[in-house]
């Protein structure tokens, strides 16, 4: 077993992992920017290593302070948590040369999975389903009219390097293809360094539908059951829930099985997640995240599962804990992701919270580091804390997260805490109605209203 892990991440995903170490009798070292030397992690661990000043590009995003750390501290291991440097091949790389072993997949199945054409293509040698569209990259505006006529309007330019929804650009004619054409590659070029796109169908009303795998990395792999995904601002997810409403058993047994026996044929080895966008019965994959996701905790509600326990346990080289038909999914759970953002146009609000009350209760869990008199930095990203709530069925978690969400207090900043009040008193969210565009739609409905 690994004797000392170094958490190379900030917030609540640092006190995640690090309550995971601790429940498994693993020394931690949490790193820190300046700006972070009193966050909860660096409160909690066995050890702290200061590596910079508070952008991420010189502290959370600086790879040699963050190996140098490790040398100070002795840790044999790093786990990333999700973000910074959780996908980067190059810095698993690096770890991997000085000794360290890197707490997530192989740097060449992030390499793959990172580059969207290369992890298309995989996708289908492995039997996945996948979006009608072009086979590789983009070459020049006559390509693009082809591969758009092929495949019929409305059509979706994407970055090659992209994510988040940036350098994305939909085209519903061919007579705005050129023009959004330059437009994504200016755009993706600018964000990634890199001009390269490709094109896909673009569907109208999906849903985002998620599928949580674990690998052993020598041929085993299970899956944990789907969630979904689809309330998103942005491209950016608001708002999970497992198991999907929109899915029947067969179809879930279906995918899940796919997408298991696809991650036993690559080797992958720790967490992952394999995304796809459905619609009308079908699923069609978008990408695969090489990591722990922000939403996992929906996932070991449901499963009791403990998906940071079984990446660690893999790292050191054991076996995967629980075998495929030892899964099972029980009830319903929700996670809301509590922002330090107005909610009605989400514009950041860092700052002092003067109190903060978290609900409780059974079947209530709060992933957060922030406490009364933290100070909300406006360096890195704004999340507060997630919510996840569980019941034994859908109606019953959404009356536990109804009561849940009215108990949640954070004074002194706004938060997206109004927004979720909203949300749980829709009809459409109490039906399960909804798909990737409906909050988009919903809060262009309440910006009308209030204007």
């Amino acid at each position: 077993m690994i004797q000392k892990i170094l958490i190379a991440n900030r917030g609540e995903i640092a006190l995640r992992v690090l309550r995971a170490c601790k429940e498994l009798g693993i020394k931690t070292v949490a790193v820190h920017s300046t700006s972070d030397a009193d966050a909860m992690h660096v409160r909690f661990a066995d050890e702290s290593v200061c590596i910079g000043p508070p952008s991420c590009r010189d502290s959370y995003l600086n790879m040699h302070q963050i190996v140098a750390a490790c040398e100070i501290a002795g840790a044999d291991a790093v786990h990333p948590g999700y973000g910074f440097l959780s996908e980067n091949a190059k810095f698993a790389e690096i770890l991997e040369s000085h000794g360290i072993t890197f707490i997530g997949p192989t740097s060449a199945h992030i390499r793959i999975m990172g580059d969207k054409i290369e992890a298309k293509k995989t996708a289908v040698r492995l039997g996945i389903p996948v979006v009608p569209g072009s086979e590789g990259l983009i070459s020049d505006d006559t390509e693009a009219r082809k591969v758009a006529h092929k495949i019929g309007y409305p059509v979706i330019i994407k970055a090659s390097a992209g994510g988040g929804g940036r350098g994305m650009k939909i085209v519903r004619t061919a007579a705005d293809l050129q023009v959004s054409l330059a437009a994504a590659r200016s755009e993706s070029k600018a964000i990634f360094g890199s001009d390269c796109v490709y094109i896909e169908k673009y569907l109208e009303k999906p849903r985002h539908i998620e599928v949580q795998i674990i690998g052993d990395g020598a041929g085993k792999a299970i899956h944990l059951g789907e969630r979904d995904c689809s309330l998103q601002r942005r491209h950016q997810k608001v708002w999970e829930e497992a198991p999907s409403p929109a899915l029947n058993a067969k179809d879930r047994k279906k995918i899940g099985e796919i997408v298991a026996n696809a991650s036993a044929q690559l080797g992958y080895r720790g967490a992952g997640t394999i995304e796809f966008l459905y619609e009308d019965g079908e699923f069609y994959f978008i990408e695969m995240n090489t990591r722990l996701q922000v939403e996992h905790p929906v996932t070991e509600a449901v499963t009791g599962v403990d998906l940071v326990h079984e990446q660690i346990r893999i790292a050191s080289g054991e076996h995967l804990s629980i075998s495929q038909d030892k899964i099972y999914c029980s009830g319903h759970a929700i996670e809301c992701r509590i922002n330090a953002e107005d909610p009605i146009n989400f514009m950041p609000s860092p700052g002092l919270i003067t109190h903060f009350h978290t609900p409780g209760g059974l079947g209530i869990r709060i992933d957060s580091a922030v406490y009364s008199g933290y100070r909300i930095p406006p360096h890195y990203d704004s999340l507060i804390g997630k919510l996840i709530v569980h019941g034994r069925n859908r109606i019953e978690c959404m009356m536990r997260l109804r009561r849940a969400l009215d108990e949640f207090v954070v004074d002194g900043i706004k938060t997206t805490l109004p927004l979720f009040q909203y949300l749980i008193k829709n009809t459409d969210i109490a039906d399960g109605n909804y798909n990737i565009h409906w909050l988009e739609d919903f809060l262009a409905r309440k910006a009308d209203d209030k204007a």
